[in-house]
């Protein structure tokens, strides 16, 4: 399967409303989006910014599936990884997820870190971050609202840019809580 990935252009604005409004995103805060919520995104400049940049998922000459990236000018950027529902389950998403770490290190010399939250039933997200080399570092409780009233876990991802450039995966010290004695809160 070849893949490319083709940046967001204000051209593709009706295009990225058709992909986002016509299908569903079941991980997302949003299990459907609107079409006037997207074109409000594209109007914020969600998509096309001086913090944000979006890119196409190419799978033979098809959109099959986006990447944003946001908040690339503050050395922690964050991204959002939509794939078409007929894409899905077949290795799509860790692959943009590697190269999506790969172009925001190479670009962006200033960031130290890149960070992804996934809802914690999102097995297949939470797979490829950790093929990826992402550490897990966050596990929210109850924190992430879903469209039929249940609240799910969320949980939060990293890699550092030292460990990408390592080959390596630096894990949290979850355990750090001893040293604080038994005096409780």
């Amino acid at each position: 399967m070849e893949i490319t990935y083709e940046r967001f252009e204000s051209a593709d604005a009706e295009e990225l409303v058709g992909f986002l409004s016509g299908d569903t995103w079941p991980f997302h805060g949003s299990d459907v989006v609107g079409q006037a919520e997207v074109r409000q995104w594209i109007g914020e400049g969600r998509y096309d910014g001086r913090d944000d940049r979006a890119f196409w998922i190419m799978v033979a000459g098809e959109r099959a599936g986006l990447v944003r990236l946001m908040d690339l000018c503050d050395g922690t950027p964050l991204f959002d990884l939509r794939i078409r529902s007929e894409h899905r389950g077949r290795g799509l998403g860790g692959k943009a997820l590697s190269w999506l770490t790969r172009y925001v290190f190479t670009e962006f010399p200033g960031v130290q870190r890149i960070e992804g939250t996934t809802r914690q039933d999102n097995v297949a997200m939470r797979r490829a971050f950790r093929r990826c080399g992402y550490a897990k570092e966050a596990h929210y409780r109850d924190a992430w609202p879903t469209v039929d009233g249940t609240v799910r876990d969320a949980v939060g991802y990293a890699i550092l840019r030292r460990d990408w450039l390592s080959g390596s995966t630096t894990v949290p010290d979850w355990n750090d809580e001893r040293t604080l004695g038994a005096s409780g809160v």
